[in-house]
């Protein structure tokens, strides 16, 4: 069975975007970029969102042939190709890089996907990951956390049903204050 992770960075009021989907708060230090960069080529899986896909396959897939690519911007980029992908959306019609779509359910989905043999997987997108969360499918929760107060936007925790309980699993800063903590769900 997988392991489903949910890691996202988030404003310190709980929000991974800003209104407007304003992400300028987030901006990773080099340190960071590199935890976040190894996180990519240690997925087994990553699944996407529509809204965060669009954002990524905007940038990464040709960030290394940008002028001016530094050495982590270029490695981060062929690991987030290489990385093999799941898109959920019942609007996009294509995805590409190493990617498959899904328009139908994705609770379902990702429920027989955690039930196959192979790495570990991340979901990737505030409004995904509430579907995994409700229905308790998420066996990790990784918030990197930034010293900013952005007032609303896109939560990154949804309304539940029922607690969970989770232990404290890992806690490690970052420059700039950004505190990383990772907590698993007690089954």
């Amino acid at each position: 069975m997988r392991k489903l992770s949910f890691a996202m960075n988030m404003s310190l009021d709980g929000y991974t975007a800003a209104p407007g989907d304003d992400l300028g708060w987030s901006v990773p230090s080099d340190e960071l970029f590199q935890w976040w960069s190894y996180r990519v080529g240690a997925t087994g899986l990553a699944l996407y969102g529509r809204k965060l896909w669009e954002g990524m396959s905007s940038h990464w897939p040709t960030a290394d042939k940008q002028p001016g690519a530094t050495p982590a911007a270029i490695e981060y980029a062929g690991r987030w190709r290489d990385m093999p992908k799941v898109v959920f959306s019942s609007t996009t019609s294509t995805v590409d890089w190493n990617t498959r779509l899904v328009t139908g359910d994705a609770v379902t989905e990702i429920t027989r996907l955690k039930a196959e043999d192979g790495g570990p997987m991340d979901i990737a997108g505030a409004t995904l990951a509430a579907a995994a969360m409700r229905a308790g499918l998420i066996d990790e929760y990784v918030t990197v956390t930034h010293p900013v107060l952005v007032g609303g936007g896109t939560p990154f925790f949804t309304a539940l049903d029922n607690w969970v309980n989770l232990t404290l699993a890992e806690t490690r800063t970052f420059p700039d204050g950004v505190v990383l903590t990772r907590y698993e769900t007690k089954r």
